[in-house]
């Protein structure tokens, strides 16, 4: 597989796939955050997390089209309102979501498995009807475009390094969220025991209302960086749904840290394997890694610590 590539380009195919990989990282992140928190903090399975971040994409497909006819001076800060706006419609959505029918599965996880991936179908073919069937793409900001060069042989695309500085700026938000928060002390108080928390004055159903919301916004939030690398249609979710349930249950299910270290290792395998071998086959070894190593360690890698 090596001995076709001389040291040097070897070394620079592992630098750009490197690089390509920590695009994708940014991806698994950004959509493993917000699942991590639905799936780990509350035990939802949640298979209509795809759709969320799609709507998040289409929302930002809008933006650009509005700015374009309105605001076309304004065209370069577009992603930004769309950012925000992706956030609070997919989380506005979840919220909606849980009211209406995740409260009523809670501790029925084939139900819950059920209902979401039925609303992940209910929500695919009102995409398809309002945008159609064909994929769409927003046209990326100038300041966004072109790559920055760092050898002959190795560039690096500036909305990628976009892509990933608001990976790492989600993230950070998430952790202090999560644990630097009085609302992240009361999730982890429910998740803990819910009982008690009830019992000293925690409203529960808010909290889970308000973790499902937060939950399915930063879906919204990766569906907008998402539109930055490729385009969007209406199974476009679907793409990437199976890949973050394994980054989420590689990590380590709650696991804030271990999502991010089983982003990293997945991305970056499979983006190498991809240069030297099929798609589907890298898939297929990366799979066949992670399914090793839970066999071994089926916590996940970060495995959070419960008192018994």
């Amino acid at each position: 597989m090596f001995a076709d590539y001389s040291g040097s380009e070897l070394l620079s195919i592992f630098a750009m796939q490197g690089f390509a990989g920590l695009i994708l990282f940014s991806v698994f992140v950004l959509m493993a955050l917000g699942l991590a928190i639905i799936f780990g903090q509350m035990g939802v399975i949640n298979m209509a997390h795809g759709e969320f971040m799609i709507l998040g994409a289409y929302v930002t497909y809008l933006v650009s089209r509005a700015f374009e006819a309105w605001a076309p001076g304004l065209f370069g800060a577009y992603f930004f309102v769309a950012m925000i706006l992706a956030f609070f419609v997919s989380g506005g959505l979840g919220m909606a979501v849980e009211w209406l029918l995740i409260r009523r599965l809670y501790k029925r996880p084939l139900d819950t498995l059920l209902a979401t991936w039925g609303l992940s179908l209910i929500l695919q073919q009102i995409y398809r009807m309002v945008f159609g069937a064909r994929e769409v793409g927003v046209t990326i900001p100038e300041w966004m475009m072109g790559s920055l060069v760092l050898s002959d042989m190795i560039e690096v695309p500036i909305n990628g390094l976009f892509v990933m500085a608001l990976a790492v700026g989600i993230s950070a938000g998430v952790y202090i969220l999560m644990y630097r928060s009085r609302w992240g002390l009361q999730v982890r108080a429910v998740v803990a025991n819910r009982t008690m928390a009830d019992a000293v004055g925690i409203n529960t159903e808010r909290t889970d209302r308000m973790t499902f919301a937060i939950g399915c916004g930063v879906a919204g939030v990766a569906g907008a960086a998402f539109t930055m690398i490729g385009s969007t249609g209406p199974t476009a979710g679907q793409l990437y749904i199976v890949d973050t349930f394994l980054v989420v249950v590689f990590g380590g299910a709650g696991s804030l840290i271990g999502t991010i270290a089983s982003a990293f290792s997945i991305s970056q395998a499979q983006s190498i394997l991809e240069f030297f071998l099929s798609g589907s086959m890298a898939k297929v070894l990366t799979l066949l890694a992670v399914v090793g190593i839970l066999m071994v360690r089926p916590q996940g890698l970060f495995a959070l610590k419960l008192r018994k």
